[in-house]
């Protein structure tokens, strides 16, 4: 059984290479800073499902993945 998705609403800054990288995220209301990429690749989400580019960051000294969908959606598996 799949754990659920949840959708959240990113603030990201782009590069003039091409890269893209989350600065914020609102979960609850709250806005969060991402501390720190530290990879950025292409993967599965195991627990929830679907893929697409998978951010591994750094938030209040816990690592998260941050996912960005082909739909051109953010989640983080819940």
């Amino acid at each position: 059984m799949f754990a659920e998705k949840t959708y959240l609403q990113v603030e990201a800054r782009f590069y003039p290479d091409g890269r893209m990288v989350p600065v914020y995220f609102w979960w609850d209301g709250r806005r969060f800073p991402v501390d720190r990429v530290l990879e950025i690749r292409q993967a599965c989400s195991l627990k929830a499902g679907g893929h697409g580019t998978r951010f591994t960051c750094r938030v209040c000294n816990k690592i998260i993945y941050l996912f960005y969908d082909q739909n051109g959606r953010w989640f983080v598996e819940r």
